[in-house]
């Protein structure tokens, strides 16, 4: 019993890891009032950067940094779109979520003689686990803790979000912008500057996710391998009041939600159809937007275009 909740808990922490680094880009770019619903595009192209880098170089950090790094190049043409040109944001979001998918699909068939899948990464390839071999092996403990670096990076990364959000002279300067950016403007900050720096950020932090897919998760890209999982980060975004430590138990929650998809379908407490548990996570995304997103509050600028001089 022990063995089986560390191991749901292990599986919950694993597929949340993903999900709380797009989250996090969604945060910051809508506390800087740009609606990004491209994450999943962004995520998408992190997802193959990630596993291609990491096939050819064999080094999973350079691969995380330069799935970052292509996922940040969509977050700026967002921001090109929707800061320079005033485009909706919403329609660029999802020109982004056709984009990413394409290219990565692309430039795959390029890469690995037509295919659609990147090959199998090498087990130097993958992200390490920092502390394997500190527990003992498929101990409660070691089930819980003995997770690959994208993990613990990620739990890292909402503390730091956080700070510089609420405690930071530049955090501030994102909400402001966010919140009231004429105010802002008159005051001397650059909406135009720290709104491109928000969304730049978002598609950074989105391929961060993808790639927390595609080296740590498993050891590939494919093309259903991320299959909505933008849109859940999106929806924790909102379920978690556009807040960083809001965002990371929402998507502790979703998931908690696939953990008990795969607990399930390698048991045989319940017989249940393997379609209906892979369903879970998005019903459950669903149920909680259906019954929330009316209480919560978005940032009073998000989604409204600025041009200096507006009142």
């Amino acid at each position: 019993m022990l063995d089986d909740l560390g191991f749901l808990i292990g599986t919950t922490l694993m597929y949340a890891a993903p999900l709380i680094f797009t989250a996090l880009g969604g945060v910051i770019s809508e506390k800087s009032g740009v609606v990004n619903i491209g994450l999943e595009g962004m995520m998408t192209m992190g997802a193959f950067t990630g596993a291609a880098v990491g096939y050819f170089t064999g080094n999973p950090w350079i691969a995380f940094i330069a799935a970052g790094l292509a996922a940040g190049v969509f977050g700026l043409l967002h921001a090109i779109a929707s800061v320079t040109f005033h485009a909706d944001q919403v329609v660029s979001g999802i020109a982004i979520n056709f984009l990413g998918p394409g290219v990565a699909l692309f430039i795959s068939r390029l890469f690995f003689n037509g295919s659609t899948m990147t090959k199998s990464l090498d087990f130097e390839a993958k992200m390490p686990r920092p502390l394997n071999g500190v527990f003992e092996s498929n101990s409660f403990l070691d089930l819980i803790f003995n997770h690959y670096a994208t993990v613990y990076l990620a739990f890292i990364l909402v503390f730091i979000m956080w700070f510089i959000l609420y405690k930071t002279k530049l955090g501030l300067r994102i909400r402001a912008v966010g919140e009231h950016p004429a105010a802002a403007d008159t005051l001397g900050v650059s909406v135009v500057k720290i709104r491109y720096l928000a969304v730049v950020l978002s598609g950074v932090f989105a391929g961060f996710g993808g790639a927390a897919m595609s080296i740590a998760v498993v050891s590939n890209f494919r093309p259903t391998l991320i299959s909505g999982q933008g849109f859940i980060a999106l929806a924790a975004v909102i379920f978690g009041k556009w807040k960083p430590q809001g965002a990371m138990w929402a998507c502790l929650l979703f998931g908690a939600a696939q953990g008990l998809t795969v607990y399930l379908g390698g048991s045989n407490i319940i017989n249940i159809s393997s379609q209906i548990l892979a369903m879970l996570p998005y019903a459950l995304t669903l149920v909680i937007l259906t019954g929330f997103v009316g209480r919560a509050t978005a940032p009073a600028a998000s989604g409204q275009p600025y041009e200096k001089g507006e009142r």
